[in-house]
């Protein structure tokens, strides 16, 4: 298999030499990084290529790496991250396992997962957005049409832009839902709550009435507590 994934790798990068910045197989998987100026015509030949043939968009999925790699454990009201190696004996230990962040600066990103059925591979494809304050990518609707749904959840909850998509609106939350529920800096609580009014007749938005609180995660501690009884103690 990897001999494989390292011929396919080899191949796409001869043919987008200029486009992919980045490849990494791990876990027998093929990733590939290109910049969001290169991502149709990227698409297009991981689609039309004789040696990939990617006819299936299985998934596509937005990535918020606002904290990545910053704290182990980001103990406040927008959550906490695992993006980072252990510093203690209680905490996560990643060794080889923790993911690399390749395009310093840059916050958000979108994750299309590939998949060849002519050649039984698959190949993961991410393209970081430009601009953090206004992410924006190419739509590829017109080179995988299962896409239209996948962008539309990533714009909803992460608040990534498509262009060119057909119809982008909201399809989780409602029409009058603030923020995007899965950027790292979204409160837990939410920015609006809503109730049915009687006196109105009809559904109103209020500001949260929640006490915002800290979310401390269940860590399995490997420490004389749980360690097993010696014969003869109590």
């Amino acid at each position: 298999m990897g001999n494989k994934l390292e011929q396919l790798a080899s191949h796409i990068a001869s043919n987008l030499a200029d486009k992919v910045e980045n490849s990494l197989i791990a876990f027998d998987e093929l990733t590939i990084e290109v910049k969001a100026s290169n991502l149709l015509e990227t698409a297009f030949f991981l689609l039309n290529d004789e040696k990939t043939a990617m006819e299936i968009l299985i998934d596509l999925c937005g990535v918020d790496y606002l904290t990545f790699g910053d704290v182990e454990w980001n103990t406040n009201s927008s959550g906490f991250s695992r993006g980072v190696e252990a510093t203690g004996i209680e905490r996560f230990s990643f060794g080889d396992d923790l993911p690399e962040k390749n395009f310093e600066g840059l916050r958000f990103a979108v994750v299309y997962h590939l998949l060849s059925v002519k050649h039984n591979q698959r190949i993961r494809l991410r393209v970081y957005c430009d601009d953090n304050d206004f992410p924006v990518v190419d739509s590829v609707v017109e080179v995988w049409n299962s896409a239209n749904w996948y962008e539309r959840e990533a714009f909803d909850l992460y608040g990534i832009l498509f262009t060119g998509h057909p119809d982008l609106r909201r399809i989780l939350t409602d029409y009058g839902f603030i923020g995007h529920p899965f950027r790292k800096d979204f409160p837990l609580i939410g920015n609006v709550e809503m109730r049915y009014d009687e006196e109105k007749k009809r559904v109103v938005y209020e500001p949260v009435s929640i006490e915002p609180r800290v979310l401390v995660p269940r860590i399995r501690r490997d420490d004389h507590v749980f360690a097993t009884p010696i014969e003869g103690d109590d």
